[in-house]
């Protein structure tokens, strides 16, 4: 199996995770869970195999320009890819960018074990302790509530006044409204075991 990424990018542990580069192998599940109207329910469109393997080569270019992104997320003990969690840097101007945002998506499979939460932990401690950011935001659309939630058991918190239109999604879109989230740097060290 051949790597998608060149470079050594930074891998993380939890009890029942690993947060790990792209291989070629994750391409047939990716691609399985972008085409599941109940996972994209919350983007504009589920994606054809193409737009999926496409998405995943460019995480995996940003995972070895910078050594941390969206890692694939495989589950323990199987070791199975269930998808991915990590760091972004949004690429679209808003009032709270430039940022380092936390993002996830799992396979519906996955759902409902606490999984995105245990993995974006991961992902907050390494954005504060690695990093050193001050900061990580996560935004999402308005309705989606399953994310929502994930975000408050992170502790992050959300002034109404953050929301905004996503400026990729056009105007009068179900899905254009998004709400901010945000965490802050802890005063001692990161609350995130890895």
């Amino acid at each position: 199996m051949r790597r998608l990424v060149t470079m050594p990018a930074a891998v993380l542990h939890t009890a029942r995770l690993v947060l790990r580069p792209w291989r070629d192998d994750d391409l047939a599940p990716f691609a399985a869970l972008n085409a599941d109207p109940d996972v994209m329910r919350h983007f504009p469109s589920c994606l054809d195999r193409a737009a999926s393997d496409a998405l995943a080569r460019r995480i995996g270019e940003k995972l070895e320009a910078n050594g941390y992104g969206l890692w694939a997320v495989e589950a323990l003990p199987s070791g199975g890819f269930i998808g991915f969690t990590g760091l972004n840097r949004p690429d679209f101007q808003a009032h709270f960018t430039p940022c380092l945002e936390i993002g996830w998506r799992l396979a519906r499979a996955a759902w409902g074990r606490g999984y995105a939460t245990e993995a974006a932990r991961a992902a907050l401690g390494f954005a504060f302790d690695d990093l050193g950011e001050g900061q990580v935001v996560a935004f999402t659309a308005a309705g989606n509530d399953r994310s929502r939630a994930v975000m408050a058991r992170l502790g992050m918190s959300r002034d109404p006044v953050d929301d905004f239109d996503h400026p990729a999604l056009p105007e009068g879109h179900a899905l254009r409204r998004h709400v901010l989230y945000r965490s802050d740097r802890p005063a001692g060290p990161a609350a995130a075991p890895r």
